[in-house]
């Protein structure tokens, strides 16, 4: 790991990144792709050691109370946070301000932070987003090896339903030929309607492949499954979306379930959700400014 000065800290949405890099290792990480500029090796992971001031000045001169997210590059529930303490302290600055907050991660490490969670969430609105990708545990420490397993993560879930905290679910990437099956589908849905989360993104069963996390999947895609790189070529080329031959009847069981079990499945319904400052009864009013 290394350290650098940041010039800020908060996206025009209200997004944030400490950290930049991760060690999770998954096999077809996005942010690994060339057009995030990401100069350093990708484990070796940056991170921005005046970040907390510079959130603490940006919330102070904020005038209206909203929604600030982190976790879309870069989980920050990595095992460096552990000892670093980084994500603890903006929650602990969001919380103090008066902000709402919601994360995206796949470690369990999150419920170090529950107590603080919750009292963001009595006063605002806090929502966890976790990713979920392989019901098949097995299977999952081949794609996503240096984090914990799906069933942990449905563990997780299920102690944050408990806990009052509104989640939602990432259902993807979905790869073609490894886990584009019915019964991984099921498995994972079973999960969400166990973890009652309030709604799974999902824009379809497959993934997108870009200049530097192609070459990173197909690499990994040959170690661990032989001969499937060349399928992979074969079929979708240098496309940036990348769909399973069985999206259309796995979408069907998505929506189809979900509706069932009143899970939102409508992404813009669910941005909207996360980017919403929910206000409580009795609080103090703020105007509502979104992501």
């Amino acid at each position: 790991m290394h350290f650098v000065q940041a010039k800020g800290i908060l996206s025009a949405k209200n997004g944030m990144n400490l950290y930049r890099g991760c060690t999770h290792g998954c096999i077809y990480c996005d942010s690994r792709s060339e057009c995030y500029q990401i100069k350093h090796t990708f484990e070796d992971i940056e991170i921005k050691e005046n970040a907390i001031e510079l959130l603490e000045d940006a919330l102070r001169r904020k005038r209206n109370k909203c929604m600030i997210g982190t976790g879309s590059m870069t989980d920050p529930y990595m095992p460096l946070e552990e000892k670093l303490g980084m994500t603890r302290k903006a929650i602990e600055t969001v919380h103090r301000y008066g902000f709402g907050f919601t994360v995206i991660t796949k470690s369990p490490l999150i419920l170090r932070d529950l107590e603080l969670l919750q009292a963001i969430n009595s006063k605002a609105k806090c929502v966890v987003q976790m990713t979920l990708t392989t019901y098949n545990d097995s299977l999952c420490k081949i794609l996503e090896p240096n984090v914990a397993v799906t069933s942990e993560r449905f563990a997780v879930l299920k102690k944050l339903r408990d806990a009052g905290i509104p989640t939602v679910v990432w259902l993807t990437p979905i790869l073609p030929f490894i886990n584009d099956t019915i019964e991984n589908i099921e498995g994972i849905l079973q999960y969400c309607i166990e973890a009652k989360v309030f709604g799974i993104i999902c824009f379809g069963m497959g993934l997108t492949l870009r200049d530097g996390n192609r070459e990173y999947f197909y690499k990994n895609l040959d170690a661990a499954f032989p001969g499937l790189k060349e399928k992979y070529i074969q079929r979708y080329g240098t496309r940036y979306s990348v769909i399973s031959p069985h999206n259309t009847r796995l979408m069907h069981i998505f929506r189809m379930r979900c509706k069932e079990n009143g899970i939102e499945t409508t992404p813009d319904v669910i941005f909207a959700y996360l980017s919403a400052f929910d206000k409580i009864p009795g609080k103090t009013n703020a105007q509502l400014e979104l992501f």
